[in-house]
C-alpha cells in the first residue's frame, strides 16, 4: 500500500503534513491518484488561511495524531456552533 491510498482513508480530517518546501497543519480535503489538496489552518486564529494542492510525491511526513493535532481538533471543535 502506497501513501496515497492510505491517505484516502483520511480524509476530512485534521493532520499536520511535511512536505518538501513547508508543513502546516489543516484539513485533508481530497486525496488524487498524484495530488492532494489541503486546507491549512492558521493556528493563531484557527481559520483556514489557504488552500494547497500538493503532489504526493513531494509529501515527506503525515501527523494524524499528538498533542498539537488534538489542541486543532478541540479549538475548531469549540468554535463550531450548536444550531
Amino acid at each position: 500500500m502506497n501513501l496515497v491510498e492510505k491517505l484516502k482513508g483520511y480524509e476530512n480530517q485534521y493532520m499536520f503534513i511535511k512536505w518538501a518546501t513547508g508543513g502546516e497543519y489543516g484539513k485533508l480535503i481530497y486525496v488524487g491518484s498524484d495530488f492532494i489538496e489541503f486546507n491549512i489552518i492558521n493556528v493563531d486564529t484557527m481559520e483556514y488561511s489557504e488552500t494547497v494542492f500538493i503532489q504526493a510525491s513531494l509529501i515527506l511526513e503525515v501527523a494524524i495524531g499528538g498533542a498539537d493535532v488534538q489542541r486543532i481538533l478541540a479549538e475548531v471543535s469549540s468554535k463550531m456552533s450548536l444550531d
